[in-house]
């Protein structure tokens, strides 16, 4: 147990860093969007100001300066959205530069129309609190220094108007403009700051999802451990027990007893299956050799499953139908029979009398269902299928068999549904991706 927990910790703060920092990624790829929306309403207004300004209020403004400008940050939504399709992620530096380079265009678009003395100066405002909520805390901090910078730099630096209005008149229309500003200011980050709050939480959730899932494979990674070191405790007295029951079957006095003898077969094939079962936990963790990879169909592969089920459980009834068509080539997974194994043994002790089964496909997913008639789950366990412990068996260990299920399928890439029947009994449904089966990979989720 001293060796287990710190590998099971650190394995957890592996995988929990490393999901941590894809969604990160992933959120700043939302909010790179939002920017570039963002940017087309900024085109937009600054085209319907400056037309404005120039030929209705009559200001004379360099409109070939002023619509390079314009060209420029229209050619940059066009790499953002390029960049954004083919990224699965986009890194805060990114975001950065981003809003660095919209910081860029509004110095040049103020310095071409007044400088300081524009009242949509204040639009520098509306970057800073972009950058504090988009980017991290240096990356603010860097944008509340350039923005200053470029304030203190266009009340020294900047482009004249000439202006035909009187004195009156153009502190009319700077106040126009300013309120025009807040307006439009004030509008631009309501809306978008509730969309990324929104992505935020999203984040949040998903990081919450995360941790879960971090927790529910390190008790996966513990109980692995654990019981491959229980499968070679194992080996030896299960040897020795097969030995004495070899013995006790060549001794003529106990073979003379029809009743004895029954017995003693039958201790030894419930012998043989704990050596099988054993076997396989050595072979799914890696310390048995020999067998190789076995290449196998999925029609075979369930066939096979059910029967070597049905042939070690025995069910009163089982009526089995296999649908897939057409048939695909996989590779044999351990862990999977296991899971189908567990699944069944699960319907037969809560439905002795019948089990149903199907399986088929839908375009490239395997679909399993299995079906009792019996009591179905509690409608709390619905809620929390596949959590740990969770069971209505009262009894020590309950609720491990649908923990591992969902932890196996959702390594396989697949996801495990439960519901109850209209008329009684339940109903567990596996779904796994073929592209997982057939070349015995484990995507991560």
């Amino acid at each position: 147990m001293v060796v287990i927990a710190p590998v099971g910790d650190m394995l957890q703060r592996g995988r929990f860093g490393r999901t941590a920092i894809q969604a990160r990624d992933i959120t700043n790829k939302k909010n790179l969007l939002l920017l570039v929306q963002l940017r087309w309403l900024a085109v937009i207004g600054q085209v319907l100001t400056i037309l404005y300004v120039h030929f209705v209020l009559a200001i004379a403004l360099p409109l070939a300066a002023m619509a390079a400008v314009l060209g420029f940050l229209v050619l940059l939504n066009i790499i953002s959205l390029l960049r954004q399709s083919r990224r699965q992620a986009i890194s805060n530096s990114e975001l950065f530069l981003e809003l660095m380079l919209d910081v860029g265009a509004l110095t040049l678009q103020l310095y071409l129309s007044g400088g300081a003395s524009n009242p949509f100066v204040s639009l520098y405002l509306l970057q800073v609190i972009l950058g504090a909520v988009l980017v991290d805390a240096w990356s603010a901090w860097m944008l509340v220094l350039v923005t200053s910078g470029c304030f203190l730099f266009l009340t020294v630096s900047f482009r004249a108007l000439d202006m035909p209005h009187a004195h009156g008149e153009l502190l009319g229309l700077h106040i126009q403009g300013m309120f025009i500003c807040h307006v439009l200011a004030a509008t631009l980050l309501v809306f978008f700051v509730t969309r990324i709050q929104h992505n935020l939480k999203a984040r949040d959730s998903r990081l919450a999802e995360l941790r879960q899932r971090s927790v529910e494979e390190d008790h996966i990674v513990r109980m692995g451990l654990l019981a491959s070191g229980a499968a070679h405790e194992l080996g030896t007295p299960l040897s020795t027990l097969s030995v004495i029951l070899s013995d006790w079957q060549r001794m003529p006095q106990l073979g003379a007893d029809p009743e004895i003898a029954g017995e003693i077969a039958e201790m030894q094939s419930q012998l043989d299956r704990c050596k099988a079962i054993v076997s396989g936990i050595l072979i799914s963790s890696g310390d048995a050799r020999g067998e190789g990879t076995i290449r196998t169909t999925a029609t075979r592969f369930l066939d096979e499953t059910v029967g070597e089920w049905r042939e070690s459980r025995s069910p009163a009834v089982i009526d089995y139908s296999n649908l897939i068509e057409p048939d695909a080539a996989i590779i044999s997974d351990t862990a999977l029979k296991q899971v189908i194994f567990n699944i069944l043994d699960n319907a037969l002790e809560a439905s002795p009398g019948w089990i149903g089964v199907v399986t088929g496909r839908q375009a490239d997913t395997i679909v399993i269902a299995v079906s009792d008639a019996g009591p179905g789950f509690e409608p709390d366990m619905l809620e929390t299928i596949g959590k740990p412990y969770r069971s209505s068996k009262g009894r020590p260990g309950g609720g491990l068999g649908l923990f591992l299920v969902v932890n196996v399928i959702r390594k396989l890439g697949g996801t495990v549904a439960a519901e109850n029947g209209a008329d009684g009994g339940a109903c567990v449904t596996l779904a796994l991706p073929l592209a997982s089966l057939a070349t015995g990979g484990h995507p991560e989720h």
